[in-house]
C-alpha cells in the first residue's frame, strides 16, 4: 500500500506501548503529526507569518500547536507551568530570531508529539478519572480531560491550519 493510500492513524491498530484507553489519543497525535508535515512541506518561510483574512498565520499554529500539547501534558502531570512555558505562551504568534523557518517550527512540533507519546506510555489508566488543576485559576479537570482536550484542540488547529496554508498557497499559485 502506497503512503497516499494508508488508512487514517486510527485505522492502523494499537500504537505500541500506549495503555489501551489512551490509544485514541495517540491516534489523534499521529494522525496531527502526518497532516501537519504533509500540509506544511514545500511552504515558503516568507509566507509564514502572513495572516490571509486576518486569520491565524501558519507559524502561529505551528507554535500552538507545539506549545499547546506541552502546557496540556504539564497539566496532566499535576505541574503548574514554568516561566518559560508562559514566557513561549506570550510569544506564539510572533516570529522568533533564529527560529523562524518553516522546518525548524514542524521540527519542534514533531518532537513535542514524541514526547506526548512518551508521556502515555507511561500514564497508569488507574489516574485517568484523577483531577488536575489548570491554568492560574485552578480550574478542575482530569487526566483524561486534558488528554483528551489535547487531541481534539490539536486536530482542531492542524485544520485552521490546513485552510490558512491553502489559501496562501492559492495565492501564490494565482500570481503566477
Amino acid at each position: 500500500m502506497s503512503k497516499e493510500n494508508k488508512p487514517e492513524v486510527w485505522l492502523r491498530g494499537p500504537v505500541e506501548n500506549i495503555p489501551g484507553l489512551l490509544q485514541p489519543v495517540a491516534h489523534a497525535l499521529l494522525q496531527a503529526r502526518e497532516e501537519v508535515n504533509k500540509i506544511v512541506a514545500a511552504f515558503p518561510d516568507t509566507y509564514l507569518w502572513q495572516k490571509p483574512a486576518g486569520v491565524a498565520s501558519v507559524g502561529f499554529h505551528l507554535q500552538h500547536l507545539t506549545g499547546v500539547l506541552d502546557r496540556l501534558f504539564t497539566y496532566v502531570e499535576g505541574r503548574s507551568l514554568s516561566e518559560s512555558q508562559l514566557s513561549s505562551l506570550a510569544a506564539e504568534g510572533k516570529p522568533v530570531t533564529g527560529n523562524n523557518s518553516v522546518n525548524h517550527l514542524t521540527l519542534l512540533f514533531n518532537q513535542q508529539v514524541d514526547k506526548a507519546l512518551k508521556q502515555l506510555e507511561e500514564t497508569d489508566e488507574q489516574t485517568l478519572t484523577q483531577q488536575r488543576l489548570v491554568g492560574r485559576s485552578k480550574i478542575p479537570s482530569t487526566v483524561i480531560g486534558l488528554l483528551f482536550h489535547a487531541a481534539e484542540h490539536t486536530m482542531r488547529h492542524v485544520g485552521q491550519l490546513y485552510v490558512t496554508a491553502t489559501i496562501i498557497k492559492d495565492n501564490l499559485n494565482n500570481r503566477l
